[in-house]
């Protein structure tokens, strides 16, 4: 298991109900090595209640103060591919979970009776029928981790992007990818959905095409923000 996963998920054991298994959890968290917590608060993914969370329970916990130069380094910005029109993109498809089907429900029923541990494993493990599932979990460490799962596909990605998902972390992991962000479409998506963080919006905005970018000029269910930028990004082509 990644280092982002499995400190994620001994987090969440540390939470448990069963005081055995908080108890283990805690024990594994004191004697995390100093290079895995330098490793996981190095990680875009990097979860902020994981992260408050370290200094109070490693005893490894790193004290040194990080190298001024190499913290000025600029993040690297995802290449978005040139000269790429959204027009000309072959739509993603992917049957839709038949969230009626016998098999799904019975997921369905099993993951209401899982711990918060058990979950996450499914979640960073589990099928198509699964994530559609824990990925409306009300636990955002439930929930996020199915975007860590590495079956999942850019066409599920940019569902939950359309379907208006409201859980902020989700979208600040698929910001964070820099693969799915190569995806027009996805971009779009992002654009789109006023749960992006605006520093994102803005900049996948610059890579739109005109047409899309006179829609969002126009569009009324999107940031007020984003629109007007839409707006100056249009004139800025007509000059």
């Amino acid at each position: 298991m990644a280092v982002n996963d499995r400190l994620m998920l001994l987090f969440c054991l540390s939470k448990d109900t069963d005081p055995a298994i908080r108890s283990a959890a805690l024990s594994r968290l004191k004697e995390i090595p100093e290079e895995v917590i330098r490793e996981y608060l190095d990680s875009a993914n990097a979860h902020p209640l994981v992260v408050d969370a370290l200094p109070l329970v490693c005893h490894n916990y790193p004290t040194a103060t990080p190298d001024p130069e190499t913290s000025l380094v600029p993040e690297e910005e995802p290449e978005f591919p040139p000269n790429e029109c959204g027009d000309d993109e072959e739509p993603v498809e992917e049957e839709p979970v038949k969230e009626d089907d016998e098999e799904f429900l019975s997921k369905y029923k099993t993951a209401q009776m899982m711990g918060i541990g058990e979950k996450i494993k499914m979640a960073l493990s589990g099928d198509k029928e699964w994530r559609s599932i824990l990925v409306k979990d009300a636990n955002k460490l439930v929930s996020g981790s199915v975007i860590k799962n590495p079956r999942i596909s850019e066409a599920e990605i940019l569902t939950l992007i359309k379907a208006g998902i409201q859980n902020d972390e989700i979208m600040r992991l698929i910001c964070a990818n820099k693969e799915w962000i190569k995806n027009y479409k996805i971009r779009k998506a992002l654009v789109e959905n006023n749960r992006t963080p605006v520093q994102n919006a803005m900049r996948y905005l610059g890579t739109m095409t005109e047409k899309d970018l006179s829609s969002f000029a126009k569009s009324k269910n999107i940031s007020s923000v984003i629109s007007t930028m839409a707006k100056r990004l249009l004139l800025n082509k007509k000059k």
